[in-house]
């Protein structure tokens, strides 16, 4: 089966969105095992709305549209469903009860303009998983074809594609085999030397059809390693990724591999902290706080994490951390930034950043000059790199790379 993703709103045109939902539903299609071979993008206009359900339709089963199921004049999805379906809207009296009460149960009424998100094309029906306001639509068209309509608030359309369109999709498409992906976070490997290791392994697997590998590079999350395989129960798709789990490992080694699936860098950090009954603190000055962000946006960190001392000013480094007048931007000032946040913090393993994030040039050194220093058993060590990015991804990337540092000093244990 082929599924075509048409993502509806002048705004991604615009550029002032960007769709990342087309990104989810793809990958989730391709988990399932269904083919998807075109992606849209089409502005609030009834005329071009229409012609892309409709080329969709000519070379595709079943077409999963994207947003405009909003209650006002621009959410025209349904409208223009019905049209590509020669029938009329009809008021569904359930979904008006189901958005009212929504409404109530926020101590709100309901305005009169969300009775058009009760409106649904002949024929078709609600999708049953409704986590807002904004129903979905399951519509079947022509001979076993299907158009499916879901929200473009994304914690919405993924909850109704993970729940009803995918099942729904696999039923029609007669798939009973269990597709399943395991994703293998690494950094310190670029994706082109990633694939040159792997080169030998990914021959073996299009040969054998064990499993395929693909790569996605995160940016902050890393890059990671996608495995999927299918097979006939889950145990037995679970048995193939173990196995081919080991082999990657095996051939790029766990010092570029830092987890699995959901985990992040802070997160592992924090976990071998926590298994080796360490207290975290950092440092930061070119980061500003951003390793402290990414480690508390997880919850249950407080036993681990004691603080960051974003030391942005020279005085603050000088006053608070104790550098003694060392170059601010220097190894001997990362060096001190960390055994300095160790005193203040109370902490056992710390991580200090400094650098040159730009625009311009700082401290006699070029924009992208970053030094990284980790605290631990009493032994500081200080890794120097030049970023060739901007500000953004230099911030970013010495995130991961100092939270690294620390990970395999703390593996080496």
């Amino acid at each position: 089966m082929r599924c075509e993703v048409i993502a509806v709103g002048t705004e991604l045109l615009l550029g002032q969105i960007v769709d990342t939902n087309s990104s989810y539903i793809g990958e989730q299609l391709a988990e399932v095992g269904i083919d998807s071979h075109f992606q849209t993008k089409v502005g609030d206009n009834a005329d071009r709305m229409r012609a892309s359900i409709e080329l969709a339709l000519s070379r595709s089963e079943a077409v999963i549209l994207c947003g405009g199921l909003g209650p006002t004049q621009d959410d025209i999805t349904r409208n223009v469903i019905a049209e590509v379906m020669g029938v009329e809207l009809e008021q569904r009296q359930d979904l008006v009860e189901r958005i009212e009460n929504m409404f109530g149960s926020r101590g709100r009424t309901m305005p009169k303009n969300n009775l058009l998100q009760a409106q649904v094309p002949a024929g078709a029906e609600p999708i049953p998983v409704m986590p807002g306001t904004a129903p979905g639509l399951v519509c079947p068209f022509g001979d076993g074809q299907v158009i499916y309509a879901v929200p473009g608030v994304p914690w919405e359309m993924r909850k109704m594609i993970d729940e009803f369109v995918l099942p729904d999709l696999r039923e029609r498409a007669g798939i009973t085999s269990v597709i399943r992906s395991r994703v293998i976070r690494t950094w310190g490997q670029s994706e082109s030397g990633l694939a040159e290791m792997l080169g030998d392994e990914i021959d073996r697997l299009d040969e054998s059809g064990e499993a395929t590998i693909a790569f996605l590079a995160s940016g902050i999350e890393g890059l990671k390693v996608r495995v999927t395989a299918k097979a006939d129960t889950e145990a037995e798709v679970i048995a193939l990724l173990d196995a081919e789990e080991v082999r990657v490992r095996a051939i790029i080694g766990d010092g570029i591999v830092f987890g699995l699936d959901d985990q992040t860098m802070e997160t592992v950090v924090v976990d071998l902290c926590r298994e080796h009954g360490l207290k975290l603190g950092l440092a930061e000055s070119l980061t500003g706080g951003l390793i402290a962000q990414r480690i508390t946006q997880h919850p249950g960190v407080s036993d681990v994490f004691q603080g960051s001392i974003v030391s942005y000013a020279d005085s603050v480094k000088n006053d608070v951390l104790g550098i003694d007048g060392a170059p601010a931007i220097s190894e001997d000032g990362a060096i001190r930034m960390a055994e300095g946040a160790a005193r203040a913090l109370g902490a056992d393993a710390t991580i200090a950043v400094t650098g040159v994030a730009g625009p311009s040039p700082a401290g006699g050194h070029d924009v992208g000059t970053v030094f990284m220093a980790t605290h631990l058993d009493g032994e500081t060590r200080v890794l120097r790199v030049e970023w060739p990015f901007d500000r953004r991804r230099i911030r970013e990337f010495t995130c991961i790379t100092a939270l690294n540092e620390l990970r395999k000093r703390l593996l080496a244990r």
